[in-house]
């Protein structure tokens, strides 16, 4: 039996509990966790803005070391240390045969498993198929990826979602070029490595938005040049940070209808607005036909970073062990399973950037 935090049902509360899982059959992998961020995602599942069968183990940005695995898999041994990817690609549907992994159709096939039973018998599925809020999980061989060297465990469970979004954002969606302004909106875990991102990139000048005047330094330590406090005026202060023009590339890592036509409105003529927030399906944003064809901008979604994580994950372990990405600076908290709530409830006010659950420090 190992301890995890299970979703019971949707809107309700996380159980920290104790579940069994089962030995890893042919393709497996049984991981060992040492850390998982809590990620804004395993919210917008709690609360059901997305669906997966439910109850359900969380958790999706996670690293920890191989325990044992099953028939047929040889790219990991036992005692490695790995990543855990909650999207593989199937490698076969039309968008893995262009080239567009990060949209694979099949990549959450595994969510509908039956993938641990609590004590008292209950089936619990994955939740984005890796079920990191656990000691230990059992997961596809495509869902773990060898941990860079040179890189904490620790740490590298970032690697798995907020770097690899936030690192696709700015140079696979919005392709932000050496020189351009960048506007950021919201400072949270994805947030912050967006704008370490927008640094590397060669951004000029980097505007950090947020809620919270706390995030400040936190902003300003990720690379942004400057900070803005979100009002009614965010868009035409950031227009007067731009020499009147507007962030030639505005980046939404909130997922609110507010917040992204607000991003839209910080975008100069002609500039792109990348949408990396997960909103609601009640979250309606709204144009004009006039001001489309006026302002020439782009306006794009952005899934995982637009990112492809064997292609990825090497780069930024590059810029790491360069120390050009603080991945240990994305950590605003570290803490215990136990602890989790008080993580989403952080989440849910819009304090902190990423929380990492550290296990064994309950």
């Amino acid at each position: 039996m190992v301890r995890a935090a299970v979703l019971p049902a949707v809107g309700s509360p996380l159980e920290i509990t104790d579940i069994e899982l089962p030995e890893p059959g042919p393709g497996r992998v049984r991981v060992r966790l040492t850390a998982a961020g809590v990620c804004h995602s395993d919210l917008s599942l709690s609360d059901g803005t997305m669906r997966v069968p439910v109850p359900a183990v969380l958790g999706h940005e996670g690293a920890g070391t191989v325990v044992s695995v099953g028939e047929g898999v040889t790219h990991v041994a036992p005692g490695d240390g790995v990543v855990l990817n909650w999207a593989p690609s199937c490698g076969t549907c039309h968008h893995c045969g262009i080239g567009e992994v990060w949209l694979c159709a099949n990549a959450l096939a595994g969510a509908a498993d039956i993938h641990a039973r609590t004590a008292d018998g209950r089936e619990l599925h994955p939740g984005l198929n890796v079920a990191a809020f656990a000691e230990e999980t059992v997961v596809a061989a495509g869902c773990v990826i060898p941990a860079p060297e040179g890189i904490p465990l620790a740490e590298a469970a970032l690697l798995g979602c907020a770097v690899l979004t936030g690192w696709g954002a700015v140079h696979h969606s919005a392709r932000v070029r050496e020189g351009e302004s960048v506007a950021v909106f919201g400072a949270g875990g994805v947030g912050l490595a967006t704008l370490q991102s927008a640094r590397i990139a060669g951004a000029s000048t980097i505007v950090a938005v947020d809620v919270s005047p706390e995030k400040e330094q936190l902003a300003r330590d990720a690379g942004a040049t400057e900070f803005v406090l979100a009002s009614d005026t965010t868009a035409k202060e950031i227009r007067r940070l731009t020499g009147g023009q507007g962030a030639d590339v505005a980046i939404e890592c909130v997922g609110r209808a507010t917040t992204i036509r607000t991003a839209w409105e910080s975008t100069r003529r002609g500039g792109r607005t990348t949408v990396v927030g997960i909103g609601g399906k009640d979250q309606q944003v709204t144009f004009n036909a006039l001001e489309i064809f006026h302002w020439g901008r782009t306006l794009s979604g952005c899934v995982y970073g637009n990112s492809d994580p064997a292609r990825d994950l090497p780069v930024l372990a590059g810029h790491a062990r360069a120390g050009r990405l603080d991945l240990a600076g994305l950590v605003t908290d570290r803490i215990g399973l136990e602890d989790i709530a008080s993580a989403f409830d952080n989440m849910r006010t819009g304090r902190g950037g990423r929380a990492l659950i550290l296990f064994g420090q309950e």
